[in-house]
């Protein structure tokens, strides 16, 4: 989808502070209440945005250990890959996965409140996936920088 600088704007400004209303997001950006929010109900339909949630503090919910974990199956067929997927899918602990080139399949961002937790659930969770073969984990020592925001330009 092609944006303009305006919608552009409008998802720079929704991303630092989701919750503005209409009125206030149309003000920041110079436009009337209704081309906005045609604006806004465009680029939702569109799929440029996909919903809106809050943005939690890790640390004050007790969540002290970021890993990534790489990880390589031992056959690729689409069953394999599949149900694998699914699989981490379904945990909540994984906050980010993707299928990935090189030496490893797959790339693993999990959350866990500390190292006990994090290794019951590569442990007894993880590692029993169908089709696990290697594992390798790279624990975060420190967050310099966590965002989900996205570098936007318009055409």
């Amino acid at each position: 989808m092609d944006l303009d600088a305006t919608d552009a704007s409008i998802l720079k400004i929704l991303q630092e502070d989701g919750r503005l209303s209409n009125s206030d997001l149309a003000e920041r950006v110079a436009l009337s209440a209704s081309p906005c929010w045609k604006r806004l109900r465009r680029l939702e339909s569109s799929g440029v945005i996909r919903g809106y949630q809050a943005v939690l503090d890790r640390h004050a919910l007790g969540l002290g250990v970021v890993a990534f974990v790489s990880i390589s199956l031992d056959n690729h067929t689409e069953k394999t890959c599949r149900t694998f997927e699914a699989g981490v899918l379904a945990m909540p602990e994984v906050v980010a996965l993707h299928n990935t080139t090189g030496q490893h399949d797959y790339l693993l961002q999990i959350i866990a409140e500390d190292f006990d937790s994090y290794s019951e659930f590569v442990l007894n969770r993880l590692r029993s996936l169908p089709g696990v073969k290697e594992m390798l984990s790279t624990l975060s020592m420190r967050e310099l920088k966590a965002s989900s925001k996205l570098p936007l330009r318009s055409s």
